[in-house]
């Protein structure tokens, strides 16, 4: 499995309730039509007072692939571009982080305490 991951930072002129409700109503289902995408999570920053470390980023997007030809398959469908093309509505592209990755889990600690 790899991961497409992509930090964004919203468009200016944007609040953050207008980017957030954006990303995930408008745009997230646009991207979960791309095809060979096994799994698609948004994290929206949080603003924590008290936190001495200010965002770099608004948001991260991860897109799960089964392998690397699934992820460049994906990146020539029309789902694709038109995935691409809405991201000029609320994305400001000069402040984007982007890579590929693949997870190397230290510590799954989610069942533990349930």
């Amino acid at each position: 499995m790899v991961k497409l991951i992509y930090c964004i930072t919203k468009k200016a002129g944007l609040t953050d309730q207008e980017f957030f409700n954006y990303w995930e109503t408008i745009h997230g289902p646009i991207g979960a039509r791309i095809p060979h995408l096994r799994r698609l999570v948004q994290s929206h920053r949080l603003t924590v007072v008290g936190d001495a470390y200010p965002p770099d980023y608004d948001g991260m997007a991860e897109l799960w692939f089964d392998d690397i030809e699934a992820l460049f398959a994906a990146r020539q469908s029309p789902e694709w571009k038109a995935s691409n093309q809405d991201e000029a509505n609320f994305i400001d592209h000069k402040k984007v982080a982007y890579f590929i990755s693949e997870e190397h889990v230290i510590l799954d600690d989610v069942k533990r305490n349930q």
